[in-house]
């Protein structure tokens, strides 16, 4: 574990030496190096995990296929939005809006005497094991993640936002990161103020971050694949998200004869909320993805990376 802490931390060095770093003082921003050393943290994990996908995830997509790949348009404006989050650009945005507001805000109520605590403190000698203490992180993400995806689907302006998400009809490795931008500032926000709140490191952060992620590549991936009986209620699967996205099966809930805004498997890792509160569907099924009114009524979604984002604005005032 630490010749990859070490191997990590040279990279980030190094890319910050070679290439941030020269470009922060040339823009003149010299006060920013801190911020833009933790971004080249960012950074190097996001080639990373663009190296995995590319290196593992592309053959096991064409070793186990569930369909063949027709609409390859729909695929490269996926890889679009993969760059724009992986590469740092989308958290660029943020740092320069929301999250300076955020650092802002919170730096002024710590001023004022806001506590400071650290969840994994709360047990005697955990906060000294590190993978125990990364794990009650990762649970309770996990818990705040799946109310949020919940509050994506079952709030109606939320979901004219993440329905574009869903209207992929051609998942791959590439489709977690198709999301409209507001939905990823509404997310991004929140999961940020957890953080704050139960006091997790900047290190473990992007740690959980990093894993949820590739985690979240491989869920959505063009994969027939599952793992096994009791591995599906353990971590999420392939299949078991591929139910989440399946026509009017993930993004719908039937109630006495009518249809709502609901659907199943709303869990980001682990299946285990949606086993608790009654959400979890373990049908071992590979089915169309997409939106049904996407495929009975013809509804627009985009095809492109703008159209799709203008259309998401227009959903959310009702006007598409």
């Amino acid at each position: 574990m630490d010749s990859l802490i070490d191997a990590f931390s040279w990279m980030q060095q190094s890319l910050f030496e070679a290439v941030v770093q020269p470009l922060v003082f040339a823009l003149g921003l010299a006060q920013l190096l801190e911020k833009a050393y933790e971004g080249t943290g960012w950074l190097v994990v996001g080639l990373l995990q663009i190296a995995v996908l590319l290196m593992v995830l592309g053959p096991m997509q064409r070793r186990w296929p569930v369909e063949p790949v027709l609409d390859t348009r729909a695929v490269r404006v996926d890889v679009v939005y993969t760059l724009i989050q992986r590469l740092g650009l989308f958290k660029l945005a943020m740092f320069f809006s929301f999250e300076w507001l955020f650092e802002q805000a919170w730096g002024s109520l710590r001023g004022l005497g806001a506590p400071t605590w650290h969840l994994d403190q709360f047990w005697p000698g955990v906060s000294d094991v590190a993978w125990v203490s990364f794990l009650i992180y990762l649970v309770v993400f996990d818990f705040v993640h799946y109310w949020l995806h919940r509050g994506q689907h079952q709030l109606p302006r939320w979901w004219a936002l993440h329905s574009l998400h869903h209207a992929q009809r051609q998942m791959t490795m590439w489709s977690d990161n198709r999301n409209h931008l507001l939905d990823d500032v509404l997310t991004s926000l929140a999961l940020s103020v957890v953080a704050v709140l139960v006091g997790v490191g900047p290190g473990q952060f992007v740690a959980l971050v990093a894993l949820g992620q590739l985690s979240e590549n491989f869920q959505h991936g063009n994969l027939r694949f599952w793992f096994g009986r009791i591995g599906e209620r353990l971590w999420v699967s392939p299949r078991f998200h591929r139910r989440h996205h399946s026509i009017g099966i993930g993004h719908e809930t039937e109630r006495q004869g009518q249809r709502h805004l609901g659907g199943c498997n709303y869990g980001v890792l682990l299946p285990w909320w949606d086993m608790l509160f009654g959400t979890a569907d373990f049908t071992l099924r590979y089915d169309p993805t997409g939106i049904r009114d996407q495929v009975e009524k013809g509804r627009d979604y985009g095809q492109g990376f703008w159209a799709q984002q203008w259309l998401g604005v227009q959903r959310l005032f009702g006007r598409a």
